[in-house]
């Protein structure tokens, strides 16, 4: 059940995991050989039995409390950012270097076959002062901007759980696919287009602009947030389901902290370019 960064590589689709990818039915003359087409914690073919006691089984709880956990030295990471930092240049250059902290500590879990809580709990930690900093500057020109992103963050992360429990959305393969391709898709453009306005070549962020073309992006961006969330939901009840290793409950946690965190920084600029055109 491996999360991940929503920009890196999922579980199910990454080579080597051996993992079912969100209940794929096998197709005729392509199952034998497909890595995917497997219950990711029952017994592969040709591999001896490998039981995992009831005991040290992934629960919902675990889950909770790992992701609680997580989420909660982020928040409180940024509380002490927030307070003891004030917005001047040398917190604006400590923010980014635990951004850049908290980004490699990600590439490396990440890429990672077992979850380290050490590495989840020490990027939350620098993600967390990354994000105080930065929701302390867009508060100091959007007053109650940080908080609106809030709310907004838990709008919906909560209408997207609705939305999966509800059955209104089936996590397929297919959707998987084409959802992780339009994510990659982004993070290109947009990587693109931060070389363009470093060079100069696109002017006032180009499409990461304040204006209408600005909104449009950070709009399709929440909405990729909100698809890795249902992965992240699929993943999870499958682990549960399939008997998953207790300890993969720590790649839950780190893919929803991920997933909410992309949603959080995208709805606090999309409240700031509302702010500006009011």
């Amino acid at each position: 059940m491996r999360s991940s960064n929503p920009v890196l590589v999922r579980r199910g689709f990454s080579r080597g995991n051996g993992y079912a990818g969100f209940n794929t039915a096998p197709q005729a003359g392509y199952a034998q050989g497909n890595p995917y087409a497997q219950n990711p914690y029952g017994v592969q073919e040709g591999a001896p039995p490998q039981a995992v006691a009831t005991a040290d089984r992934m629960t919902m709880d675990d889950v909770i409390v790992r992701s609680a956990t997580t989420l909660g030295t982020a928040v409180l990471g940024a509380i002490l950012a927030w307070v003891l930092l004030p917005v001047t240049a040398t917190s604006l250059f400590l923010a980014f270097g635990s951004g850049l902290i908290a980004m490699v500590l990600a590439l490396v879990q990440s890429f990672k076959r077992t979850p380290s809580p050490a590495l989840i709990l020490g990027y939350a930690a620098f993600e967390g002062v990354f994000l105080g900093v930065l929701s302390a500057m867009y508060n100091s020109r959007w007053s109650g901007a940080p908080f609106q992103a809030v709310l907004g963050t838990m709008a919906v992360s909560g209408a997207t759980l609705l939305v999966y429990r509800a059955g209104w959305i089936r996590v397929t393969a297919r959707y998987a696919r084409i959802g992780l391709a339009i994510g990659m898709a982004f993070v290109v453009v947009m990587a693109v287009n931060l070389m363009l306005v470093a060079l100069g070549v696109a002017e006032n962020g180009g499409l990461r602009s304040f204006g209408p073309i600005g909104a449009l992006v950070g709009i399709i961006a929440i909405l990729i947030g909100a698809f890795y969330l249902t992965l992240d939901f699929k993943e999870i009840e499958d682990g549960i389901a399939y008997g998953a290793p207790r300890n993969e409950s720590w790649f839950a946690a780190f893919g929803l902290t991920v997933a909410l965190v992309w949603i959080y920084m995208e709805m606090l600029r999309l409240v700031a370019i509302f702010s500006s055109n009011d």
